[in-house]
């Protein structure tokens, strides 16, 4: 499959929540730097064409749960929508199989960076969520009929919006079904020097009955450096064949 080049890029704490009270210490300033400018700084590391999150993420990040009235009468077009005037160096790519987040213009901004936005539904989205998508201007592609098609969006973001480049950024479930499916080739993890011990947090991987499975994943060590403030930076390749 041509597909662009994906690395699981996560920002940890020291027991391997990706939420939780230790958000809200000061310990977890220097990790951010690390983690942004490993992406997105002046001498990046990775510099992804697109950062891809799914539903819940974005929704916590950026809309805060917005949810929207839409118009259930308005005519569109089959097929993908791609807003020719939208080109970037990097994209927000955000999972919404049935289209309900709230969006309320069509970027994001990442440490004052506008990624335009461009959204992953499935043919469940209704005509008048990509109709209010296409409003706002933000690109949306379909792949799949109930649930997201990996190889068609793949193919898709390479094709369409010339990414050669992927960063996977969360959530767990999300971060877990590209492993399993062989469609991650490295992973980052940022690790703070702080934890909370809330077992009740979302954690760096997790499985779904509906998307992955427990079943164990091989990584090889490529580096592990020591970053600003007793932050750690691990970088793993991915083993793509489950460990039985």
């Amino acid at each position: 499959m041509n597909r662009p080049f994906i690395f699981c890029h996560m920002l940890t704490s020291a027991d391997g929540r990706i939420h939780g009270n230790y958000m809200h210490t000061p310990e977890l300033k220097d990790a951010e730097d690390v983690f942004y400018d490993l992406a997105f700084g002046r001498y990046a590391f990775y510099r992804p064409g697109g950062w891809i999150c799914g539903r819940v993420t974005a929704e916590d990040m950026f809309t805060e749960g917005r949810k929207l009235r839409l118009d259930e009468t308005a005519p569109v077009p089959e097929g993908d929508y791609i807003n020719p005037s939208l080109y970037a160096d990097c994209y927000f790519i955000a999972l919404d199989s049935r289209g309900v987040i709230g969006w309320d213009k069509d970027f994001v901004k990442i440490r004052g960076e506008e990624l335009p936005i461009i959204e992953i539904l499935t043919e469940q989205a209704s005509n008048a969520y990509k109709s209010y998508l296409r409003k706002l201007g933000i690109s949306y592609i379909i792949c799949g009929r109930e649930t997201v098609h990996y190889d068609t969006l793949l193919e898709k973001l390479k094709m369409d919006f010339d990414i050669d480049t992927i960063m996977l950024g969360g959530g767990g479930v999300l971060n877990w079904s590209f492993i399993q499916r062989g469609l991650c080739d490295e992973v980052s993890l940022v690790m703070a020097p702080v934890a909370d011990g809330n077992q009740h947090a979302a954690s760096v991987f997790e499985t779904s009955d509906r998307f992955s499975k427990p079943q164990a994943v091989a990584f090889q060590l490529l580096t592990a450096e020591v970053r600003q403030g007793s932050t750690v930076w691990l970088r793993y390749s991915v083993n793509n064949r489950l460990v039985l």
